[in-house]
């Protein structure tokens, strides 16, 4: 079973950058697509931002041109870099694997943006 760690998240102010990082724990990781999700208390959880495995991007409307997501596969690494961030991004941030009929979530980090 794939596993993945994410890392990254912390406190900023408000037009700050943080650039989130997620490993997974096998090389199934370079033919998948790889995703950020974010999710609010009380709130349905929302795709930010979306990266296939020949590279093709895709961004929510909310965070295109801030949000910048990106990977290395020789290191099982999948990034998502948050600039100009604004208090609204402020919540908890998940990576997620998709390969066929698997689908593997991360156990999420917290970005705080300070106004």
């Amino acid at each position: 079973q794939v596993q993945l760690v994410e890392s990254g998240g912390g406190l900023v102010q408000a037009g700050g950058s943080l650039r989130l990082s997620c490993v997974a724990s096998k090389s199934v990781f370079s033919i998948s697509t790889m995703s950020w999700y974010r999710q609010a208390p009380g709130k349905q959880r929302e795709l930010v931002a979306t990266i296939t495995s020949g590279g093709s991007t895709n961004y929510a409307d909310s965070v295109k041109g801030r949000f910048t997501i990106s990977r290395d596969n020789a290191k099982n690494t999948l990034y998502l870099q948050m600039n100009s961030l604004k208090p609204e991004d402020t919540t908890v941030y998940y990576c997620n694997l998709r390969f066929s009929i698997t689908q593997v979530w991360g156990q999420g980090t917290l970005v705080t943006v300070s106004s």
